[in-house]
């Protein structure tokens, strides 16, 4: 099981299991408590209130760290967004890159044939690094409840390549 995914379900777990977890994990990473916190953009000493402390981390500071976490394990260096679609809709998209400002992201295409296979899809993208996702407005509901990364939908009036583009905006807020 990866670093994040450990911490993940610690944190369901109790405050002590992700505190033991943490502290693993951090050294699994060959990380302190301070090098985690300047990645994380947060506080040193909410780290060390969380790590040695009965602190639970809130939501927002939850996902700064497994975001810092997932990064130091390098699963965030794709720099991607998924396109979660049918094959016949990949078939029609030209665009393989969108450029936002000066930086250029690419899109990495995850094929779904169903609801279940969106879903598992989306998953997969978030683990393999992916900044956002854009995916059907039958599964997006369900994917914003599961992964911590942002959603575009696709709006059948809008073009999919506006949605890669809302995506990648969504992605650097």
């Amino acid at each position: 099981m990866d670093k994040t995914n450990r911490l993940m379900r610690s944190a369901m777990d109790t405050d002590e299991a992700f505190r033991i977890a943490l502290g693993e994990v951090l050294d699994g990473l060959g990380m302190t408590a301070q090098d985690l916190a300047k990645k994380a953009h947060i506080s040193p000493s909410t780290i060390y209130k969380i790590a040695n402390e009965d602190r639970s981390p809130s939501l927002d500071v939850l996902r700064k760290i497994l975001r810092a976490v997932r990064e130091a394990e390098g699963l965030r260096a794709g720099n991607f967004i998924a396109l979660i679609v049918t094959r016949q809709v990949l078939d029609e998209v030209v665009e393989r890159s969108v450029r936002i400002g000066d930086e250029s992201v690419r899109v990495r295409e995850y094929p779904a044939a169903t609801v279940e296979d969106a879903i598992v899809a989306a998953i997969r993208a978030e683990r393999d690094g992916a900044v956002a996702v854009v995916c059907a407005p039958i599964v997006s509901p369900t994917i914003e409840k599961i992964l911590n990364i942002p959603i575009a939908t696709i709006v059948p009036k809008d073009s999919v390549t506006e949605a890669i583009k809302l995506a990648a905006r969504k992605s650097r807020d």
